[in-house]
């Protein structure tokens, strides 16, 4: 391995071009990336190969860091009754709009270190990592030695870090990424006006909430309902207030969030939940697709009809985000999703269907037939049925 290593670093240095710019990346660090770029690596989970495709440079890919990227997904759910219900072709936003990812060759992958021969053999212009998504956060310990691990090889290398590997996680964190992301491809203008259209339809929710008194806020609880924890003999997770999640409901929709602990999620049974009894619940993706008939249905759940949120209908769930460690593109709908489940009366004149295909057009500019593939493929129809 160390002698293929160093073949590519000096074949890399040998045909480095002399016509390069400089992008400061998420480190601060300045890398010399060539003018003209055409072979591109990413290890992300979608968020740098989205903003490739509203850059127009997706075609530029030669390689990813993540599974979940090129998979389509399906996902049956058990009844009381004995049947099931299912999801079919579920995907990344990033792979219903580009299906050539689905035959990149894949470098990294989620519990796996990169396989550096393969990297180095597809000799890219530059290298794009996301620290923050699954592939890439471990711990930051192993997080950091295969960055320098990666550096070794010569290629130019860019790292992005996503709101989640911040103490505190902020929206401003993934608009950096995003200019980031302008500067290695030399569209700033076009990155900088993608961030600040995304800004503007989180800003328009928090303008309709900022208002609402602390105790008028409703508890949220934002439950994973992760099959490994439910193997466990728990309920399911519960995001805490360390997460960017946490942060949207209560910062921007101006909820409470209903599990007030300091950490990121936390493993909760039922009797927890039970006494929790938050007035709505909303459903991340967590180990698969978590839609409200699962609660409401699933043989598993029965031990929960007694929460207010099941009994009156509050339930919501964001769209499904295929290793969904860190946030992309889509995080407005998160927000639009949230704040709709919290007040219902403040977003009665939002048509969630068609806010999405609005926010799908605006953010990649499709049609309208694309903008309704890319809802079915997040599995958020259920807000026109």
């Amino acid at each position: 391995m160390f002698v293929s290593i160093c073949f590519f670093f000096i074949l890399a240095t040998a045909f480095a071009s002399e016509d390069t710019r400089t992008v400061v990346d998420g480190r601060g660090e300045s890398v010399q990336v060539p003018a003209e770029i055409n072979r591109v690596v990413t290890i992300s989970d979608g968020l740098v190969e989205e903003i490739m495709t509203v850059l127009g440079v997706q075609d530029k890919l030669v390689g990813l860091g993540s599974e979940c990227l090129p998979r389509v997904w399906q996902i049956d759910y058990p009844t009381t009754d004995g049947g099931n219900f299912s999801y079919h072709d579920g995907m990344n936003v990033a792979n219903y709009l580009n299906p050539a990812i689905e035959d990149l060759p894949l470098v990294a992958k989620y519990n796996v270190a990169p396989n550096y021969e393969v990297l180095a053999g597809l000799k890219p212009d530059v290298i794009i990592i996301r620290a923050g998504d699954c592939t890439f956060w471990k711990d930051e310990d192993s997080m950091n030695k295969a960055i320098d691990s990666i550096e070794s090889l010569g290629f130019p290398l860019v790292v992005t870090f996503g709101p989640n590997t911040c103490e505190t996680p902020s929206l401003d964190k993934l608009s950096e990424e995003i200019r980031i992301v302008g500067q290695v491809f030399d569209e700033e203008e076009r990155a900088d006006k993608l961030a600040k259209y995304l800004e503007s339809e989180v800003d328009s929710v928090r303008e309709r909430t900022e208002d609402i008194p602390e105790g008028e806020k409703p508890s949220v609880l934002l439950f994973g309902l992760s099959p490994q924890t439910r193997g466990q003999g728990a309920a399911g997770d519960a995001w805490g207030l360390s997460t960017i999640e946490s942060h949207f409901l209560e910062n921007i929709v101006n909820a409470r969030n209903a599990f007030q602990e300091p950490v990121s999620t936390g493993v909760v049974s039922a009797e927890r939940v039970l006494a929790i009894n938050p007035d709505v619940i909303v459903l991340p993706t967590d180990f698969g697709y978590h839609p409200p008939r699962e609660l409401y249905e699933a043989p598993y759940y029965q031990n929960l009809q007694e929460l207010d949120a099941i009994k009156n209908k509050r339930i919501s769930a964001l769209p499904w985000s295929p290793c969904n460690c860190d946030k992309r593109l889509e995080y407005p709908i998160d927000v639009m999703v949230m704040a709709k489940a919290a007040y219902p009366d403040r977003f009665e004149d939002i048509d969630l269907g068609e806010w999405l295909l609005e926010f799908y057009q605006n953010v990649y500019g499709v049609d309208r037939k694309t903008a309704e593939g890319l809802r079915s493929a997040q599995w958020m129809d259920w807000t026109v049925e």
